[in-house]
């Protein structure tokens, strides 16, 4: 099955326009409706309001009945595993078992810098993230729990209620190392998301799912059971978004999030997402079917 997400921008916004977004995402019935976890916006311009991920979640399961909701993707060096898990099981009860987690190694220096917060080495926050998948599994499907990892320890842990979905709420993860990262993916993930910018060529993006395929082989996996996600922006003309949109399913992309643009009439541009929906499922239905 081909899913269709959206993504809105949660910098230079308020809450009202936020709102009015989730529930056009939500009547619509798009499969996904994602935040972005950044303590400063993103972009050319770093400075601004801009709305703390999880905390949108929760209010996000609330507004929201029929989309699936999730982060992508969380840093890890944002928060300890630990304390994510607790916050994705409140939230995962709060939505009915509708919450996706995205998760990414993390590391953003403008904001790390800025708000006192550690950024390690490139090789330390990737050791962390493959640490961190194995604390939330323990978490989540553990009565109590014990690991002694390099960078996180649980001690005789528990952590209930557990999440509303059984074994464990869907992870996400995004990364684009290929000789460690992918290989954590590999080990981790449900879903892989493409972690290059919008507008990578597709030939790169092919290229690197064979490195995650490779990946999988060497530690024992179907490459199938490993959905592949991209997030690329909403196109002021639909023809352009099918396009695009037909590219990326014909590379064997299964989950494509549409990104809001930060500026402008950006509930208009959701409905425009939201009456695009059908055409994109009709795409996704002649993908599966060859």
């Amino acid at each position: 099955m081909v899913t269709f997400g959206l993504k809105p921008a949660q910098q230079f916004t308020d809450v009202a326009t936020l709102r009015e977004i989730w529930a056009i995402a939500d009547d619509a019935r798009f499969d996904g409706l994602w935040t972005f976890d950044h303590f400063a916006p993103m972009g050319p311009v770093r400075t601004g309001a801009v709305f703390e991920a999880w905390t949108l979640l929760a209010a996000m399961a609330e507004a929201t009945h029929h989309v699936r909701i999730g982060c992508l993707v969380s840093g890890n060096t944002n928060r300890h595993p630990a304390v994510l898990a607790k916050m994705a099981a409140t939230i995962d009860h709060l939505c009915g078992g509708r919450l996706d987690v995205g998760l990414g190694a993390g590391g953003d220096e403008l904001a790390d810098t800025m708000l006192g917060m550690p950024t390690p080495p490139a090789r330390e926050r990737v050791e962390r993230l493959a640490e961190a998948c194995t604390v939330l599994d323990l978490l989540w499907t553990r009565p109590v729990a014990d690991f002694s990892g390099a960078h996180y320890r649980l001690t005789a842990a528990a952590s209930d209620p557990k999440p509303v979905q059984t074994p464990k709420p869907p992870l996400w993860l995004g990364s684009n190392g290929e000789r460690r990262g992918l290989r954590i993916v590999a080990e981790h993930a449900d879903v892989w998301l493409n972690a290059s910018l919008p507008g990578t060529p597709v030939e790169e993006l092919t290229r690197l799912s064979g490195v995650l395929d490779r990946h999988c082989a060497a530690v024992g996996r179907d490459p199938a059971t490993v959905r592949r996600a991209v997030q690329f922006r909403l196109s002021a003309e639909d023809d352009d978004t099918l396009r695009e949109a037909r590219t990326y399913l014909d590379a064997g992309f299964t989950d494509l999030i549409l990104m809001l643009p930060s500026a402008g009439d950006t509930v208009g541009r959701a409905k425009q997402a939201a009456a695009l929906l059908p055409r994109l499922r009709e795409l996704g239905r002649t993908g599966e079917h060859g």
